[in-house]
Parts: C-alpha cells; structure tokens; sequence
C-alpha cells in the first residue's frame, strides 16, 4: 500500500516539472520572436528605436506586453510587437519577464 502511495505522489509532480520547463523565460524569447529587434541577450537591439530589455523590472515589463497584446499601448514602437503578441499566452509573458529582470543589464 505505501508503494502505491509514494508511486502516486511522484506522478503528481511529473506535470509540474513539464510546465516549469515550457515555461523557460529564456527558451520563450527565442521561441517567440522576441530576439529578432531586441537581440539574443536582450542588450542588443536590432534598432536604437528599441528597448534593451536586460535588467528590466519583471513587473514593469510584464504589464508592457500585456498592455500592447490587449492594445491599451498603441504608442511608440507597439505596433511592431503588436502582430506577434497574440502567440504568447499570459503565463509565457510572465515567464519571459522574469527572465528578463534576471539578466545583468
């Protein structure tokens, strides 16, 4: 019986683990696109129009890409992020926020 237990209990953290891996901030930069203005470092962007984005605050750049996914920020260089921001889900976002304030600016 506690075989059965612990065999149950393990099982339970296999979908956990999966989702912490899909939710890699740095795998979801490139798989979404984001390298293409703002640079495989986040540093370099392709144009000095666009942000470096390294060291940025999670929060502050989280609420960015929510706010141009939903278009609430139409302003500035939105638009260019505006036709790529419906492939990335909220979770994706925060994810890739994260990631972002973690990198050395």
């Amino acid at each position: 019986m506690r075989k059965i237990w612990i065999l149950s209990l393990g099982l339970l953290f296999v979908p956990f683990a999966a989702n912490a891996q899909a939710l890699d901030g740095a795998k979801l930069f490139k798989e979404k696109t984001c390298i293409a203005c703002h640079g495989a470092d986040a540093k370099k962007p392709l144009l000095p129009i666009y942000p470096r984005l390294a060291g940025q605050n999670a929060a502050y750049v989280e609420q960015q890409m929510k706010d141009i996914k939903s278009g609430a920020r139409a302003n500035g260089q939105s638009a260019a992020m505006k036709g790529v921001m419906h492939l990335v889900s909220d979770a994706e976002i925060k994810a890739i926020a994260t990631w972002i304030s973690t990198l050395t600016p």
